[in-house]
């Protein structure tokens, strides 16, 4: 078994959107809690930068586009404000923590159940509090603050240009952005999600910090987001080839999770779970062996033994048992919480409109979208302020975003060197002209059909950055688009604006803040979620072909696959009430599942 105990705390916030994370460090970092920014906005990045040093009375100077590498420098001095104010922070805490007896109680109050740190801390308030040295060098040698990790989408690598003149790869959106975490002092960890980017996975090289000292001591670690095991497995392979070291592998639910969802072909969450849990040993095996002959050719320091590996799992989590079930069974190290804390104030940064919005949601107001510009399946809510404006101009006949940021003009559709936005007035122009020229072909429903796939991608440069100009008080400039908000379908379960105390006890297990005593599972959620993606792919399916309804076939087979695992699993672990209901429950899905007709290559 894993040893858990000397960790403060057993889960971390993920990223959330462009905003609702950015500042999340500063907010509970000195409790012990990780969280993620997400880098990928400069602007809001610089934005943040002058909040927070006026805040905070720090210097600040601009950093403008006009400067060389504005957007890698913008991220460098963002990260080293956040970094030096939990610092701040955190020895104000520590301070706190030994002068106050009642702070120290409520913190240990916060810790788990299981921690060691929250026994040594009790066992000292217990021996008499006179023991004030003692409790200051305790708490010296114990508490550290919560690790301050970055996120880039790797595939958001937009090309950049001076006067119609390319800039060289380095200067690429992604790129910079991690060569902005790189120069800054921060000893943390970068999350890439979204899949793999070989060009951006080999510019790590550029960076020693990436590498192991000679101490065997990473100062900066690669966490990599992935869907199953062969991903893991091909990407830490290619980034150990390069002498890097994967330090975790953050297992995310395809369709169980907030913002872009990357659902696998039918493999559920818990089948790929026992996958990593019998298979960790070769992970480590084989990404050690193959980043030892990388670093030998480097002629860098090579480690005598592996390094440390996490892996974790988020998505859907709900409730404490959940929670101590997976962090058990699976032996995993942390567990990922995400939705659920856009309603702790005190953690993520949502304006008073959206939280109010994701405080009311049900079942039926979460769905994935269509939303997003990369044209991978959006997880998002109904009612968004975005979604007015957006509506707004399609009724006008002026649908598009003015496209002020371009961080997802990615599209090459037209032949043109620079990239465009399909979200963008011009690229919806673009489409609706095309549109017309079929329209006397089309029937009406087919019609407003195509209408609605151009028009109904979304701003989400601006949208997903918004929030956090509102709550913050910063004007917003430009075309009017209203906040884009992601949750998971999990937050149906939260009806209510929650503390980071409640939050925290209800994680593990002290309190309960989910009314919502008919919640599936979130195994059990994930199963109905994969159901009812599939059916709709049948459903919308335009031209069938055989490689289609192979992979239909293979999905189908994946699913049963998952459930039959379940059966086995609930006969011994249950969430439910009863091994019987357990059981029962699952049969329906299977015959669901079982139900689905998937359509019969038509004969040529």
């Amino acid at each position: 078994m894993i040893n858990k105990t000397q960790k403060l705390h057993t889960f971390h916030i993920p990223v959330m959107g462009l905003s609702y994370t950015i500042d999340s460090p500063i907010k509970v970092a000195h409790y012990g809690i990780s969280s993620v920014i997400s880098i990928v906005d400069d602007d809001l990045i610089e934005k943040m930068t002058a909040f927070y040093s006026k805040k905070f009375q720090q210097p600040y100077q601009e950093i403008t586009q006009k400067i060389e590498d504005y957007r890698a420098k913008r991220i460098t001095n963002y990260l080293n404000l956040v970094s030096d104010i939990v610092q701040k922070k955190f020895q104000n805490f520590k301070a706190e923590l030994s002068e106050n007896k009642e702070t120290l109680e409520q913190y240990i109050n916060m810790l788990p159940n299981q921690s060691e740190v929250k026994k040594g801390l009790q066992n000292l308030l217990e021996d008499g509090y006179s023991f004030k040295n003692k409790v200051v060098d305790y708490i010296e040698s114990h508490l550290t603050p919560g690790a301050i990790d970055v996120n880039i989408m790797t595939k958001v690598d937009k090309e950049n240009f001076i006067k119609n003149e390319p800039l060289p790869l380095m200067h690429n959106d992604a790129h910079a952005a991690l060569r902005g975490f790189a120069n800054s002092k921060l000893n943390s960890s970068i999350v890439l999600s979204a899949g793999m980017n070989p060009r951006l996975y080999s510019y790590f090289e550029e960076f020693s910090d990436f590498f192991p000292d000679e101490n065997n001591f990473l100062k900066k670690k690669i966490i990599l987001k992935v869907s199953d095991f062969r991903s893991a497995m091909i990407q830490g392979s290619f980034l150990a080839k390069k002498g890097l070291w994967v330090s975790e592998f953050r297992i995310e639910s395809g369709l169980n999770c907030g913002g872009h969802a990357f659902a696998t072909e039918g493999i559920l969450l818990g089948p790929i779970l026992e996958e990593f849990k019998q298979k960790r040993e070769e992970l480590i095996s084989n990404n050690f062996q193959l980043m030892k002959k990388a670093l030998e050719l480097k002629n860098l320091r090579v480690p005598e033994t592996p390094l440390p590996l996490q892996i974790t799992v988020q998505g859907g989590v709900g409730t404490a048992t959940e929670h101590d079930f997976l962090l058990e069974h699976y032996d995993l190290d942390a567990i990922g919480w995400g939705s659920p804390f856009l309603l702790v104030p005190e953690a993520t940064t949502v304006d008073a409109e959206t939280r109010n919005l994701l405080a009311k949601a049900q079942e039926k107001d979460l769905y994935l979208s269509h939303i997003s510009p990369l044209g991978v399946p959006f997880n998002t809510i109904k009612g968004t302020s975005n979604e007015f404006y957006k509506q707004q101009r399609i009724d006008n006949e002026k649908a598009g975003s003015s496209c002020p940021k371009k961080f997802l003009a990615l599209s090459k559709e037209y032949g043109q060197e620079k990239g465009i936005c399909t979200a963008s007035k011009k690229y919806q122009d673009l489409k609706m002209a095309e549109l017309e020229t079929e329209k006397e072909q089309l029937s009406e429903l087919n019609y407003q059909n195509k209408k609605k796939s151009i028009t109904e991608k979304a701003c989400l440069c601006v949208g997903l950055a918004n929030s956090s100009y509102l709550e913050h008080g910063i004007k917003i400039k430009g075309e009017a688009q209203g906040v884009v908000i992601c949750p998971g379908p999990n937050m149906a379960y939260f009806n209510q604006e929650i503390s980071l105390s409640k939050m925290i006890n209800h994680i593990y297990g002290r309190t309960n803040v989910m009314p919502f005593a008919d919640r599936p599972n979130v195994f059990v959620k994930e199963i109905q979620l994969y159901i009812d993606y599939l059916t709709k792919e049948i459903a919308n399916q335009d031209p069938l072909t055989n490689a289609v309804l192979k992979k239909w076939h293979t999905f189908k087979t994946n699913l049963i696959s998952g459930v039959n695992y379940y059966e086995q699993l609930f006969t011994h672990k249950s969430f439910l009430d009863t091994k019987e209901n357990a059981s029962s429950v699952l049969k329906v899905w299977k015959s669901k599942i079982e139900s689905i007709a998937i359509p019969e290559p038509e004969m040529v």
